[in-house]
C-alpha cells in the first residue's frame, strides 16, 4: 500500500514535466536545427540540453513565458556565431523579440520569419546577411522595431512595410532604387534610417504626413532633386539628415521653424542660394530648439541675418565650410552666444575678422581657413576662453603672431600657415602645454628654431616648413616624445640632424628637406618603428645610404634626391614592401641596381638620375605593376632595354638617356599604353624605331637622339614629335622631322655598293697588270704611264646628310595633375586626340574640345594657341585662376603644361552653347526661345559675373554673346576672363580683334588709348 502510494504520488509530481516537454517538442526541434547550422567558436550554445526538464526554457539566450512557459525571446548578441538561419524559426510560433546582433550570421532572412506573427522586435543589424528584403515581412503587424543595419542585403523595396513599425534602420546596407513611398503609410513611424545605401530620385514629398517621425537619417545614397518643403509638416522631427547625396535647389525656410527640431545635417550635396536665417534665430512662437546645423561642401553663396538685430537661438555648432558665400563675416553671428564650434572654411570671404567674435565667449573650435580675410588677428578672441581649436590657414593675415594666443592654455590645435605673419615665435608659446598640433607653415617668420616650441612636449604634429628660420636643429627636439609629423622643410636649418631624433618613437613623418644640413644620416633614425616618410631632398647631406632603412617596415616614403650620398644602393631596401616612392637623383651613389628592388611590389615612383650607377637594368623591375615613373638617366648603364619592362603596365614616365644602353629599342614597349613621357636619348642604341610605338596614344614626350639608330622614322612618330631636335645626331636615321630624305640615303647606299664592286674587279686586273709588267719589260715605261694614269683617276666624293641640330633638355614635360583625379592620357582619348570634330568654338585664345571620357563625365578642353609662355608663370597664373570662382562665371578645374608649349585649361562643360546661339535661334522662331524673363536673368547672371570679376580687381574686357555660356539649367556663366595672362593670343581675328576686345563690344577708351577699364 504504501510503495504504491509513493509510486502514485512520483507520477503526479512529474507529470507536469511530462506534459510540457511534450508541448515544447517542436521549439526544441527548432533550436536545436538553429544550432546545427552554425559555428560557435566560444562554444555558447554548448548548454543547449533537450534532455532537460524545462529544456528550452533553461536554455542560454531562450527566453520563455511564465505562463505557458513556450519560448518568447531569442537573444544571443555579440557571441562569434556564424552561418545561416533555418527556416524552422518559423515554428517558434509565440517569439515576440529576436536579437541577434553583432554577430557574423551569413545567408538569406528567411521568408518564413513571417509566420512568427507576434513579432515585435527584430534586432539582426552588424551581421553578414545577403539577399533581398522578405516580401512577407509586412504581415508582421505586430512588428514595432526592424533593424537590419550594417549587413549586406541588396535590392529594391517594392513591397509594403509592418504597418505599425515605429523604428526602421536598413542602414549600411546596398538597397538601390527609390525611396518607397508606402513609408509615408506607417503613421507610426518615430525613426527612419537608410544611410550609406544606393537609394535614387527624390526624396518622397508625402514624408510629410509623417506627423510622429522625430529622426529621418538618409546619408550617403545618391538622392537628387530638391528637399522638399512638405517635410515642414513633420512636426515631431528631431534630427533630420542627409549628407553626401546630389540634393540641389534651397533649403524650405519653413523647415527651421519646426518646433522640435534640434540637427539639421546637408552637408555634401548641390544646395545652393541663400542659407535660410530660420537654421540660426529662432522666427516661431515656440522656444529655439535647433543645436547644429551642418551645412558643408555644398554651393551656398549667402547667410542672411535676422531683420532685427536680436537673434534668439541655442545653436551650439554651425559649419558653412566650402561653399562660395562672399562679403565680409557676418557679423551679427556674434550674437549667436551659444555657439561652441563655428566653421566657415574654404569661402570667398573678405576683409578684416571682426573684433565682435570674442563675444563667442563659449567657443571651443574657431575655423576661418582658406578665405581671403586680411589685417591682423583680433586681440578680442583671447575672450573666447574655451577655445580648444584655432584655425587661420590660407588667408592674408599679417603682423607678428600675436602674443595673447600664448595665454589661451587650452589651446590643443593652432593652425596660422600660408598667411602673411613674420618676426619670431612669441615667448609666451610655452605656455601652451595641452597644444597638440602647430601649424605656422608657408609665413614669413624668422629666427632660430625657440625652445618655447621645443618644450611644447604635448606636440603630435609640427609644421614651421617655407618659414625663414636659421640655425641648428636643436639636441632637444629629441623631447617632443609625442610628435608623430615633423616638418621642418623649406627654411634656412644648417648644421648636423640632431640624432635625437632617434628619441621619437612616434614619429610617422620627418620633412626636413630643402635645408643646407650636412652630415651623415644619424644611424639612430634605423630605430623608429613607425616612420613611414622620410623626405630629405635639396640638402648637402653626405656618407652612406642606411642599411638599417630595410628594418622600417612602414616607410612607403623615401626621398634623399639632390644630396651627396655615396656607396651603393642598399639591398635591404627589398624588405619594405609597402615602399611607394624611392627617389636618390642627384647623389653620388655607384654599384648596380639591386635585383631585390622588384620585390617592392607598391612601388610607384622609381628615380635613380644622376648617379655613377653601372651594369645592366634588372629584368626583376618587370615585376613592378604598381610602379607610375621610372627614372634611371644620367648613369652608366650598360647592356639592352629589358623587353619585360611591359609588364610594368601602369608606366607613364619612363627615363633612361644619358646612358650607355646598346642593342635595339624592344617592340614590346609599344605595350605600355598608358606611358606619357619616353626618353631613350644619349645611349648607343641601334636598329631601326619600331612604328608600333607611334600606337601609344597617350605619348606627349619622345626623345630617341644622340644614338646609332638607323632606318627611316616611323610616320606616326614623325607627324607627333615634329621636333628634329627628339631625333637629332642619328647618323643613319631619315625621314620627318628630320631634313634628310630616305631617297638620299638610299642614293648613298647603292654608291657604297658600286664602290665596292669596281674595288673587287679592279684586284685580278691590277694582277694581269703586274704580270703584263714582268713579261713585257720592253713595254715598261708605255705600262707604267697607264698605270699612272689609272691611279690619277678621280675617287669619288662621299656624300652624307648631318641631321638637324637643336638643344633640348634630359627631362620630360612638367605634368601638372587635374584636381579631379583626371589623367593627360584619358583627356587626349577624350578629346580623340584633340579631333577637329570636338571643336566647341575658336578665339583669339586658341580652339575648345567636348571631351567625353569613359565614365559618363563631360568636360570642356581650352588648347591654348603655340607660343612661348614661361612655364612657371604660366602655373602661377592658372592657379590664381582657379581661385575665382563665382555661379556665373566659368569655374577653371584643371591645367597642364607641357613642352614645347603645349598649354591645356579644363572646364566645366556647358550644354546649352553661347548666347549667340540662343539669340539666333530666337531670331528664325519668333522669340519663343528667348522670352524676355529669361533674357532679364542672364543679364542679371552677366551682371553678378562682371561685378565679381571688378571686385576681384580682374578686367574681362571681351563681354559679347559667344563669351555667355549656359549650363543644363540656362544658368549664365561669363567665360574667357583672365587669359591674356595665360595665352599669346593668335592674330586669326586681327581684323576684328583689339589687344583688349572685339571691336563692337570693347569699351570705346580701351580701343583709342589702348587702356582697359571697369
Amino acid at each position: 500500500m504504501t510503495k504504491g502510494l509513493v509510486f502514485f504520488l512520483s507520477l503526479l509530481l512529474c507529470s507536469p514535466f511530462l506534459s510540457q516537454a511534450q508541448k515544447n517538442q517542436a521549439e526544441i526541434q527548432a533550436l536545436t536545427s538553429f544550432k546545427l547550422n552554425l559555428h560557435d567558436p566560444l562554444g555558447a550554445l554548448n548548454g543547449w540540453d533537450p534532455s532537460t526538464p524545462l529544456a528550452p526554457c533553461d536554455w542560454r539566450g531562450v527566453a520563455c513565458s511564465t505562463s505557458n512557459n513556450r519560448v518568447t525571446g531569442l537573444r544571443l548578441p555579440q557571441l562569434q556565431l556564424s552561418g545561416p538561419l533555418t527556416d524552422r524559426l518559423s515554428h517558434l510560433m509565440f517569439l515576440t523579440k529576436i536579437s541577434l546582433r553583432l554577430n557574423s550570421f551569413n545567408g538569406s532572412i528567411p521568408s518564413t520569419l513571417s509566420q512568427c506573427k507576434l513579432l515585435r522586435a527584430v534586432f539582426l543589424q552588424y551581421n553578414s546577411l545577403a539577399g533581398t528584403l522578405p516580401s512577407g515581412i509586412s504581415n508582421l503587424t505586430d512588428l514595432t522595431i526592424l533593424n537590419l543595419a550594417q549587413n549586406h542585403l541588396s535590392g529594391e523595396i517594392s513591397g509594403d512595410l509592418p504597418p505599425n513599425i515605429k523604428y526602421l534602420d536598413l542602414s549600411s546596407n546596398s538597397f538601390y532604387g527609390s525611396v518607397p513611398a508606402s513609408i509615408a503609410n506607417l503613421s507610426q513611424l518615430q525613426l527612419i534610417n537608410l544611410s550609406y545605401n544606393r537609394f535614387s530620385g527624390e526624396i518622397p514629398a508625402s514624408f510629410g504626413q509623417l506627423q510622429q517621425l522625430q529622426y529621418l537619417w538618409l546619408d550617403y545614397n545618391v538622392l537628387e532633386g530638391t528637399l522638399p518643403s512638405a517635410l515642414a509638416n513633420c512636426s515631431s522631427l528631431i534630427h533630420f539628415s542627409a549628407e553626401g547625396n546630389v540634393l540641389g535647389g534651397v533649403i524650405p525656410a519653413a523647415i527651421g521653424a519646426l518646433p522640435m527640431l534640434q540637427v539639421v545635417s546637408l552637408s555634401h550635396n548641390n544646395l545652393s542660394g541663400t542659407v535660410p536665417v530660420s537654421l540660426f534665430c529662432n522666427v516661431t512662437v515656440y522656444p529655439p530648439s535647433i543645436r547644429i546645423v551642418q551645412l558643408g561642401f555644398n554651393l551656398f553663396t549667402l547667410v542672411v541675418g535676422p531683420e532685427s538685430d536680436k537673434c534668439y537661438s541655442v545653436i551650439q555648432v554651425l559649419d558653412l565650410s566650402e561653399n562660395r558665400i562672399g562679403g565680409v563675416f557676418p557679423s551679427w553671428l556674434s550674437r549667436v552666444t551659444t555657439l561652441t564650434m563655428l566653421d566657415v572654411s574654404g569661402n570667398l570671404f573678405s576683409g578684416e575678422i571682426p573684433v565682435q567674435v570674442g563675444n563667442l565667449s563659449r567657443l571651443e573650435e574657431l575655423k576661418m581657413a582658406n578665405n581671403s580675410f586680411i589685417g591682423v588677428v583680433p586681440n578680442e578672441i583671447k575672450q573666447c576662453g574655451s577655445l580648444l581649436a584655432l584655425d587661420l590657414e590660407g588667408n592674408q593675415l599679417s603682423g607678428e603672431i600675436p602674443a595673447f594666443l600664448g595665454n589661451m592654455t587650452g589651446l590643443k590645435v593652432m593652425s596660422l600657415g600660408r598667411n602673411l605673419f613674420s618676426g619670431s615665435f612669441p615667448e609666451t608659446f610655452r605656455n601652451l602645454i595641452e597644444l597638440e598640433s602647430l601649424n605656422l607653415a608657408h609665413n614669413n617668420l624668422t629666427g632660430s628654431l625657440p625652445e618655447e616650441i621645443v618644450g611644447l612636449s604635448n606636440l603630435s604634429t609640427l609644421d614651421l616648413s617655407r618659414n625663414k628660420f636659421y640655425g641648428n636643429i636643436p639636441e632637444s627636439i629629441g623631447n617632443l616624445s609625442k610628435i608623430v609629423v615633423l616638418n621642418l622643410s623649406a627654411n634656412f636649418f644648417s648644421g648636423k640632424m640632431p640624432a635625437s631624433l632617434g628619441n621619437l618613437f612616434k614619429l610617422a613623418t620627418l620633412d626636413l628637406s630643402k635645408q643646407s644640413l650636412s652630415g651623415e644620416f644619424p644611424i639612430e633614425l634605423s630605430g623608429l618603428p613607425n616612420l613611414q616618410v622620410i623626405a630629405l631632398q635639396e640638402n648637402m647631406l653626405s656618407g652612406e645610404v642606411l642599411e638599417g632603412f630595410g628594418s622600417l617596415m612602414s616607410l612607403y616614403y623615401v626621398n634623399l634626391s639632390s644630396n651627396s650620398f655615396s656607396g651603393h644602393i642598399p639591398g635591404t631596401l627589398s624588405f619594405l614592401h609597402s615602399l611607394v616612392v624611392l627617389s636618390l637623383s642627384d647623389n653620388q651613389i655607384t654599384g648596380v641596381i639591386p635585383p631585390k628592388l622588384g620585390n617592392c611590389t607598391d612601388l610607384e615612383v622609381l628615380e635613380l638620375r644622376s648617379n655613377s650607377l653601372a651594369g645592366h637594368i634588372p629584368t626583376d623591375l618587370s615585376r613592378l605593376p604598381q610602379l607610375s615613373v621610372l627614372d634611371l638617366g644620367g648613369n652608366n648603364l650598360t647592356g639592352e632595354i629589358p623587353g619585360e619592362i611591359f609588364k610594368c603596365s601602369s608606366l607613364t614616365a619612363l627615363f633612361l638617356d644619358a646612358n650607355q644602353l646598346s642593342g635595339s629599342i624592344p617592340d614590346s614597349l609599344s605595350k605600355l599604353s598608358n606611358l606619357i613621357v619616353l626618353d631613350l636619348s644619349s645611349n648607343d642604341l641601334s636598329g631601326g624605331i619600331p612604328s608600333n610605338l607611334g600606337l601609344i596614344s597617350a605619348l606627349l614626350y619622345f626623345n630617341v637622339s644622340r644614338n646609332g639608330l638607323a632606318g627611316e622614322i616611323p610616320v606616326t612618330l614623325g607627324s607627333r614629335f615634329n621636333n628634329p631636335s627628339a631625333f637629332a645626331e642619328n647618323r643613319d636615321l631619315c625621314g620627318e622631322p628630320l631634313d634628310r630624305t630616305c631617297e638620299d640615303a638610299t642614293e648613298k647606299n647603292r654608291r657604297k655598293r658600286l664602290i665596292v664592286v669596281v674595288v673587287s674587279a679592279a684586284c685580278p686586273l691590277s694582277l694581269c697588270c703586274c704580270f703584263y709588267v714582268f713579261s713585257l719589260l720592253r713595254w715598261r715605261k708605255k705600262l707604267k704611264a697607264a698605270a699612272g694614269e689609272k691611279k690619277m683617276s678621280p675617287a669619288r666624293a662621299s656624300s652624307g646628310a648631318s641631321g638637324g641640330r637643336g638643344s633640348t633638355d634630359n627631362g620630360g614635360p612638367k605634368l601638372v595633375m587635374f584636381t579631379n583625379k583626371i589623367t593627360l592620357a584619358e583627356t587626349i582619348e577624350a578629346t580623340r586626340q584633340f579631333a577637329e570634330e570636338n571643336v566647341l568654338s575658336r578665339s583669339r585664345y586658341g580652339l575648345v574640345f567636348k571631351a567625353c571620357y569613359n565614365d559618363g563625365m563631360v568636360l570642356s578642353i581650352r588648347r591654348l594657341p603655340d607660343g612661348f609662355f614661361e612655364e612657371n608663370m604660366f602655373r602661377k597664373e592658372a592657379e590664381y585662376l582657379g581661385k575665382v570662382k563665382h555661379r556665373n562665371l566659368t569655374v577653371l578645374r584643371g591645367y597642364y603644361a607641357g613642352p614645347p608649349d603645349i598649354r591645356l585649361l579644363v572646364y566645366d562643360y556647358m550644354p546649352n552653347g553661347s548666347l549667340a546661339t540662343l539669340l539666333q535661334e530666337a531670331s528664325h522662331q519668333d522669340g519663343h526661345v528667348l522670352n524676355w524673363p529669361m533674357r532679364h536673368l542672364i543679364a542679371l547672371g552677366i551682371a553678378r559675373g562682371l561685378a565679381f570679376l571688378h571686385t576681384s580687381n580682374m578686367v574681362h574686357g571681351d563681354v559679347k554673346p559667344q563669351n555667355v555660356l549656359f549650363d543644363a539649367d540656362l544658368e549664365a556663366h561669363l567665360s574667357d576672363f583672365g587669359l591674356d595672362h595665360l595665352a599669346i593670343a593668335t592674330p586669326t581675328e586681327a581684323s576684328t580683334s583689339t589687344p583688349f576686345g572685339t571691336l563692337g563690344y570693347v569699351s570705346p577708351e580701351a580701343v583709342v588709348r589702348g587702356e582697359a577699364s571697369k
